[in-house]
């Protein structure tokens, strides 16, 4: 599988001084024509320990998340703007972001989602330049010919109480955004009929 070999190819990246200390690279994952592709921001300690993204407090979440929509994990793919966890869990520096951003963009190519969630304001910034998650959190964008809505971090709800309603009223937003997604498809696939009169 493409998909098999591009995560291979990542777990041998040394392009930025993140892999020295990591303990194993995350990838991502999921099915391989997934219809939602979610990217946080980075490994955590648990994710670099076990090299699965999102397995931590905040992913349990995610989890409870995608359940408000009756959805599971392996239904979706998950995975990160960078893939190799920072020292002591910051923020992300500019150049690893640039490093891994191929990574990212080989993904999103080959997995071909319907629609990219952001979670954070790190992934939120590499579609969204410029923009706060204050004021975007919660809106689709047809950003290249790729839909994006861009939400919170689920850690962020684990830290402040009051985003985890905001986060679950986020997430409701998108089986909606899909079945209008369905119906301009079908729209587009109906062949015009044609009248006899």
């Amino acid at each position: 599988m493409q998909l098999d070999l591009l995560h291979n190819q990542i777990k041998q990246c040394v392009a930025c001084g993140l892999c020295k200390g990591r303990t194993n690279v995350v990838p991502g994952e999921g099915p391989e024509r997934p219809r939602i592709m979610f990217i946080g921001e980075g490994p955590g300690f648990h994710e670099d320990k076990h090299g699965r993204p999102f397995i931590g407090p905040a992913g349990k979440f995610l989890d409870e998340l995608l359940a408000t929509i009756n959805l599971k994990r392996d239904e979706v793919y998950i995975t990160n703007i960078i893939k190799c966890r920072p020292p002591q869990n910051r923020d992300p520096l500019p150049e690893e972001v640039q490093q891994c951003r191929s990574w990212l963009e080989q993904q999103i190519e080959l997995l071909a989602p319907e629609l990219i969630v952001t979670l954070g304001r790190h992934s939120m910034a590499r579609f969204f330049p410029g923009q706060t998650i204050g004021k975007i959190h919660g809106k689709f964008a047809d950003i290249n010919g790729q839909r994006v809505f861009a939400m919170y971090h689920p850690a962020a709800a684990l830290h402040q109480q009051k985003l985890r309603d905001t986060l679950i009223e986020d997430m409701k937003k998108i089986p909606e955004a899909l079945v209008r997604e369905d119906q301009q498809t079908t729209a587009e696939a109906r062949p015009e009929q044609l009248s006899m009169f």
